[in-house]
């Protein structure tokens, strides 16, 4: 029998497959429209998969539970300061309205979330923030639902998210060991206990049963998606939009090594990331020094195709020097860069440049600390890499990076090819200084003011530990600030850092419906833009966590409702009207 032809034409077409490109075929097809999902890659879930999963949702529905309160007009305000006039109003209102009726939805097709009660905002100091409660965490998935068929089509997650290289974690279980709650020895004794007690499974795959973050979110999307009669093709990047009388109707792609046109009745939407693997953009857009390898996005994947074919059409573009910021480094053998998040936050560490000065909070939100780096290698030139410098107790107690803490694996069970590519080690710190390039003088006096300042309790230079973000990811039992220890026992280590990203911020601007706008700001009619293959709607800011997620699986939702003719209004247009 000979295969049959793909059919041609569809309601809708997404270009991408991560969790606001999947969100948004789901919608369209429980919409009754037909959808077609179209993958560069020969996996599904982009960025998302082997992101954290969580999604940061204003006055969403689980913050009852937790005896919380927030509102839209708070939450509007918070936002509203946090983009500097670099997103619209009512783009911004759209957001903060929307994205609790988008997390209930998500609830309906199989992906429940709860609310993180004690994770902060990440600009306390900014009003409208919030101590904890806008991020959610998504419930641990039973990859069994998706079934192994549908686990091979999904993106593996990052080393770095799993606990011996086996073990999926979520945030609240992750927080607890870094905390080293007394709880967590327990925790991971039973997450160890159910991992190898699942013979029937660990026999069909390596990959955990339990799913958890990206993974959790992108295996219910994949499964809902799966269940629904939406065709996916992978391996079938997007080569160009097709347009007639100014309207986008369809795309070109290439599938099977063939360029295929195929056609959208209703319209196309973009979702296929940004331009952080493209060194060409990098190059063009970014602050230097840039390089694409830095990045902790999938190789291959967000190199801007679709941002670029969004142009050919008359799209305009903005946000384009902005980048998700965050420190990484870089790991042998691994295939992309790997960030570091909440490691640095915790006590007995600090960061240095060339000068062995310190020149940041390090527990301070990661956007900023890569915004630090590019600021302090403009002023003295080495700053790109920094340095982050540890003692022997933060070694013995602590993870970072690669390293599980030394009271668990030891550095004569590392590997020996580590020492001197992921990290460095010496007996005192003028030695340490020696092989990392780095003034010995500087960094003794960094490591006695820091010890000072564990004593202390205050960061006299950079308030480190002073506010509740800061704090989240420190160590209860230290004190008096969970943030700082003494940086004072040999051996001493460093372990290099990049000015890495986890995607860029700009792309093709769009309304408070997702249509893409072009030069003049009119409406593109029949292209949709979600994710961050669009530009932020945070503008230049990283309100808190789940806010790259959270933006692109609600703005899908609510261009599906354009896209049906009943687009969603503004509840509070009021709040637009009030003086800033």
């Amino acid at each position: 029998m000979q295969p049959q032809t793909p059919p041609q034409q569809f309601d809708v077409i997404v270009v991408g497959s991560g969790a606001g490109a999947l969100l948004a075929a789901i919608r369209a097809s429980d919409e009754g429209l037909t959808a077609l999902v179209v993958e560069k890659t020969n996996l599904v879930g982009g960025t998302s998969a082997i992101s954290g999963g969580g999604i940061w949702i204003p006055d969403n529905h689980d913050m009852a539970k937790a005896g919380l309160r927030d509102s839209i007009d708070v939450a509007f305000g918070y936002v509203k300061r946090c983009a500097k006039g670099l997103a619209s109003d009512d783009r911004v209102l759209a957001y903060v309205e929307t994205a609790r009726h988008m997390a209930r939805y998500l609830a309906q097709i199989g992906i429940p979330y709860r609310c993180m009660p004690h994770y902060s905002d990440y600009y306390p100091h900014v009003e409208g923030a919030l101590p904890g409660g806008r991020t959610m965490d998504p419930v641990d998935y039973n990859a069994a639902r998706l079934g192994l068929e549908g686990l091979g089509l999904m993106r593996p997650t990052n080393p770095g998210q799993l606990i011996f290289g086996r073990m999926q974690i979520n945030a609240f279980q992750a927080k607890s060991m870094l905390a080293r709650e007394r709880k967590a020895k327990w925790m991971l004794m039973g997450m160890m206990a159910r991992y190898f007690l699942d013979y029937p499974w660990r026999r069909k795959t390596r990959r955990d049963r339990r799913l958890t973050g990206g993974q959790a979110l992108v295996g219910g999307l994949l499964a809902a998606l799966r269940k629904r009669p939406i065709a996916l093709w992978l391996e079938a990047p997007l080569e160009s939009l097709v347009t007639e009388n100014g309207r986008v109707t369809g795309v070109v792609v290439r599938k099977d090594g063939q360029a295929l046109k195929v056609q959208a009745r209703r319209a196309v939407i973009l979702g296929a990331g940004g331009f952080e693997r493209n060194q060409q953009m990098r190059e063009q857009h970014l602050p230097r020094p840039t390089d694409q390898a830095w990045t902790a996005t999938p190789p291959g994947a967000n190199t801007g195709d679709a941002i670029q074919a969004g142009v050919a059409v008359g799209a305009r573009t903005h946000l384009m020097g902005l980048t998700w910021g965050v420190p990484t480094m870089d790991v042998p053998k691994e295939e992309k860069f790997r960030p570091l998040f909440v490691e640095r936050s915790l006590p007995g560490c600090m960061v240095v440049n060339a000068r062995g000065e310190r020149f940041l909070n390090e527990s301070g939100p990661y956007p900023e600390f890569q915004q630090a780096m590019f600021a302090n290698h403009a002023q003295t030139g080495g700053a790109i890499p920094a340095w982050i410098v540890f003692d022997a107790t933060f070694r013995a107690n602590y993870p970072i990076g690669p390293l599980m803490p030394g009271s668990a694996v030891p550095d004569s069970r590392l590997r020996k090819s580590w020492l001197g590519t992921v990290y460095w080690k010496g007996e005192t710190l003028q030695a340490l200084a020696a092989q990392i390039g780095v003034d010995a003088d500087g960094l003794q006096a960094s490591a006695a003011r820091m010890t000072e300042f564990a004593r202390t309790g205050i960061d006299a230079d950079f308030g480190r530990g002073g506010n509740v973000f800061d704090r989240y990811y420190g160590d209860a039992h230290c004190k008096p600030n969970p943030n700082l220890a003494p940086i004072a026992k040999g051996p001493f280590y460093a372990m290099k850092l990049h000015p890495g990203d986890i995607g860029t911020k700009g792309g093709l601007l769009t309304d408070r419906d997702a249509r893409v706008l072009d030069e003049a700001g009119s409406v593109i009619e029949g292209l949709y833009c979600v994710g961050n293959n669009a530009a932020s709607v945070m503008g230049p800011a990283y309100p808190g966590a789940g806010s790259t997620l959270g933006p692109a699986m609600t703005f899908a939702y609510r261009a599906i409702a354009a896209i049906q003719g009943r687009p969603i209004p503004l509840e509070r247009s009021d709040l637009l009207a009030r003086a800033p």
